[in-house]
């Protein structure tokens, strides 16, 4: 590819992404720096500077691109068929957020940080995939619970999600947090990601 392409460029992101994940799977946030972030690129820590400017805007790229994947998912769901009982529309959407939990723990455990150390132009790239996702779930919502008003799915999405919100801190337990639990009698009980996601989305399904 040519110096400066677009092609190179779009590249070069891709591969800064991908290795932000791959360290995101072994460290924390916190401990994640850019010039980490460089070593498992092809290429400098400069080079990085010309496409972020922070380490923060490459997560929420992370973060997009996850999004972009659960809209695609979303899609598939509502082209699939023409009928879906309410359980059947619950169950799909827990799957399909089953299959995204690294976005789930980006949107628990750092989103804020992302968001603030972020130029509004990386801003505006992420809440156009963010909004995508609501008016994905409003199309499948209005596909196969068409006696639903569109009041009713606006509660629903503005439910569902800051739900969804929640969901990675009480699926992903460390031993360490389990034994705290228990030494304050608190008690610990597994729940899944599909089954959080299920119970509510089919709770406010049925209203």
């Amino acid at each position: 590819m040519p110096k400066g392409s677009p092609e190179l460029a779009n590249a070069r992101k891709e591969e800064i992404i991908s290795a932000c994940k791959t360290l995101y799977r072994e460290m924390s946030f916190k401990d994640i720096t850019i010039k980490l972030i460089a070593e498992y690129t092809s290429f400098s820590r400069a080079s990085i500077y010309n496409y972020f400017e922070t380490k923060e805007e490459i997560f929420l790229a992370v973060l997009q691109k996850e999004y972009e994947l659960w809209v695609a998912d979303l899609e598939d769901i509502t082209g699939s068929s023409e009928r879906m009982t309410k359980d059947a529309v619950a169950r799909a959407l827990a799957s399909s957020l089953e299959k995204r939990e690294l976005l789930l723990k980006l949107m628990s455990m750092n989103h804020y940080d992302m968001e603030e150390n972020s130029r509004e132009e990386r801003l505006v790239e992420f809440k156009v995939a963010y909004g995508a996702s609501l008016k994905a779930v409003d199309r499948l919502l209005k596909k196969f619970c068409p006696e639903m008003s569109g009041e009713a799915r606006q509660i629903f999405l503005y439910s569902f999600f800051p739900f969804v919100y929640g969901i990675y801190p009480y699926s992903v337990v460390t031993d360490k947090q389990k034994r705290a639990m228990e030494r304050a009698n608190v008690g610990f009980s597994f729940h899944s990601i599909y089954d959080l996601a299920y119970v509510c989305a089919v709770k406010l399904l049925e209203g």
